[in-house]
């Protein structure tokens, strides 16, 4: 992964929003009922469209270049070793005159993310725990697809897992330092990178012994559920790669994640590596911060908790 920011196309939600009656008419061939913005991160914008005769897909528009085939190519290849559904690719549209941002339909999950399912955190202990039974059972299934070499989907090529995964964590470092020096990264931030660097030997000492296909975001923003917390799909993947299974770990505590016990009932059930707890601490800090380099966009709800769980790792090791 390239660590640099990378600038957003322009495309406002209003134009956005034409284009994709535009494209949903042209591909389906069916009467709109109702265009709904759905969300969108730094570099996407997703729509869902309903028809007159009840189907129901999802346009979504990448603001970023080279994103569509991969993100194409994950979602094919995690619907194929998931219990869980993964949304299925209808068809896809590159960036033309006409509409200058790529994008592709997909089917519609129903429900509505965790996150957003306010009451489904104060659902009972026994339901919350079902829950994440469900959740761990789908997400090891999906670690269970292996490859011989480690690295992004469409290409693994790295023999082991810190030959991937190391150079990238230097120059995510190095690019922190940097926005350090120009004054656009905290010091609070750059202290403990450094320290965490310090003790990477100790912190990446057991050796990965096998490339596990991985998620790559699934935080409790992309678990759908309908009613009672009953799940009905996985979204939004991100960077899915043949890595260390424990890299997809770290994602389960973000956004209160861990009033649903998803990690802890991960390595209840799978095991863990002695320093999991500290690896993980790792990953999620040094994903905001990749984050942070390539968007722009501080998110101080989710960097504020993995600094300071990253400081309380490092004491415990």
């Amino acid at each position: 992964m390239v660590v640099e920011r990378i600038e957003a196309i322009p495309l406002d939600k209003k134009t956005a929003m034409k284009y994709a009656e535009q494209i949903a008419q042209r591909n389906i061939g069916q009467n709109i009922d109702s265009i709904t913005y759905l969300g969108g991160g730094s570099f996407g914008r997703a729509f869902g469209i309903d028809f007159a005769d009840g189907k129901k897909i999802v346009i979504k528009f990448l603001r970023a270049n080279d994103m569509m085939d991969k993100e194409i190519h994950d979602l094919k290849l995690l619907a194929e070793n998931c219990p869980v559904k993964i949304p299925r690719v209808l068809f896809a549209q590159k960036a033309n005159d006409e509409i200058p941002v790529d994008c592709y339909a997909m089917d519609r999950i129903e429900g509505k993310n965790v996150l957003m399912s306010f009451s489904t955190f104060f659902k009972s202990k026994r339901k919350r725990k079902k829950f994440a039974d469900e959740v761990t059972t789908a997400l090891h299934q999906i670690h269970c697809n292996k490859n011989d070499k480690f690295g992004d989907t469409l290409s693994p090529s790295f023999d082991n897992w810190l030959d991937c995964y190391k150079p990238f964590a230097q120059a995510v470092l190095d690019k922190a330092e940097e926005m350090y020096r120009e004054k656009t990264m905290s010091k609070k931030v750059i202290t403990v990178m450094r320290a965490a660097w310090a003790k990477f030997d100790i912190i990446f000492s057991e050796k990965v012994e096998e490339a596990c296909l991985i998620h790559g975001d699934l935080n409790i923003a992309n678990i759908m559920v309908t009613k009672d917390l009953q799940i009905s799909g996985f979204i939004d993947p991100l960077n899915s790669t043949y890595a260390d299974k424990e890299y997809d770990l770290f994602q389960f505590d973000n956004l209160a994640g861990k009033r649903f016990y998803l990690r802890e009932t991960y390595t209840r059930k799978y095991g863990s590596s002695k320093y999991c707890d500290v690896k993980c601490a790792f990953y999620g800090l040094w994903n905001e911060v990749y984050c942070y380099i390539k968007t722009g966009a501080l998110v101080n709800l989710i960097m504020n908790p993995l600094i300071k769980n990253m400081r309380k790792r490092l004491a415990e090791l």
